[in-house]
């Protein structure tokens, strides 16, 4: 583990933001949402980032998202805006709104759809890491971006002072050892099914998807982690591995998701903005057969899953495009 001190916690969300049927922000599901996690043993929140659908959320969601999460956390989790923008300046307004809504922390990706050189990448990182005094982590997630953080950018970007951490999403493990030996940063799993791996050669820490459903077993694979106990670590990986590949496996994160939860009861609609729409009947099918496969994991009983694959069914226009400011 990195000797840097840690301001984000260890056991990540990475937040759905709930909707309601016709695609606006269901504000008090969201207050719900971020109490259970957190009672669940999540000691930090990502909001809009990716699984949040910040490409189709509007700034004043965003801001009012940090403010609603802060509130609802009460200082039992801190507070980590994600998703950034890949237009610099709109990255850099987002970052400052953030800080006086509250966060504790900016998650930045890197600049999606512009393709920018690595240069251009690190320059992005600096400028809206000056920006504020948050403390950041970069997001390296190339199969959304187009490109990578490469090795010797995330070596530059590490000497910045507000840059601490990174969210890994590229599962190239022998490139989190080098940098881990290279760095002081600290490392988050980005990728669900890597999340004990990832741990066992340094990571810190991990910014889930699946901890929507169940931050409960993360809490107790990281405790172990962190008192020595690969038994008790690798138990709840085994316990978690049918429940990951049924959230990441057959349709986006977010959407698989929203599905569950709905399911089990915990928000009052699965709707997603489009481009993003429901499951089909066969992945909806796929994510059942799945979830049967779900045995004894702490804080999810499925035997109360009544999935809707009605409600679940196409996407919604929301009344303001996200991108209007």
């Amino acid at each position: 583990m990195s000797t840097t001190s840690n301001p984000f916690g260890q056991v990540l969300v990475a937040l759905v933001t709930p909707f309601t049927p016709d695609g606006e922000v269901d504000w008090n599901d969201v207050e719900k949402h971020i109490d259970r996690v957190i009672t669940d043993g999540a000691d930090g929140i990502v909001v809009t980032g990716t699984t949040g659908e910040t490409s189709t959320l509007t700034d004043p969601e965003k801001l009012k998202l940090v403010e609603v999460a802060k509130s609802v956390a009460g200082g039992r989790a801190k507070i980590i805006t994600g998703g950034g923008s890949n237009e610099t300046a709109h990255a850099i307004e987002l970052a400052k709104k953030s800080e006086k809504a509250g966060a504790d922390g900016n998650m930045i990706v890197t600049p999606y759809y512009n393709k920018p050189t690595q240069a251009g990448v690190l320059t992005h990182f600096r400028m809206i890491a000056d920006a504020t005094d948050l403390p950041v982590i970069l997001y390296d997630i190339p199969g959304r971006t187009g490109i990578p953080i490469k090795y010797e950018t995330i070596l530059r970007a590490s000497k910045h002072p507000n840059i601490l951490a990174i969210k890994d999403a590229k599962g190239d493990l022998a490139e989190v050892s080098r940098v881990l030996n290279q760095t002081d940063l600290i490392y988050f799993c980005g990728d669900d099914a890597n999340a004990l791996p990832s741990l066992a050669i340094g990571a810190t820490g991990l910014i889930g998807v699946t901890a929507n459903i169940a931050p409960m077993p993360y809490r107790h694979m990281i405790d172990a982690v962190n008192a020595g106990d690969l038994t008790a670590a690798t138990a709840a990986h085994k316990a978690l591995e049918p429940l990951v590949r049924a959230i990441m496996t057959h349709v986006p994160g977010t959407v698989s998701t929203k599905y569950v939860l709905h399911g089990l009861g915990r928000i009052g609609s699965p709707r997603v903005r489009l481009p993003l729409v429901g499951p089909e009947e066969w992945e909806a099918a796929q994510i059942e057969d799945e979830i049967d496969l779900v045995k004894d994991i702490p804080g999810v009983d499925f035997r109360n899953f009544r999935p809707d694959r009605n409600a679940a069914a196409g996407g919604a226009l929301p009344k303001v495009a996200g991108t209007t400011r």
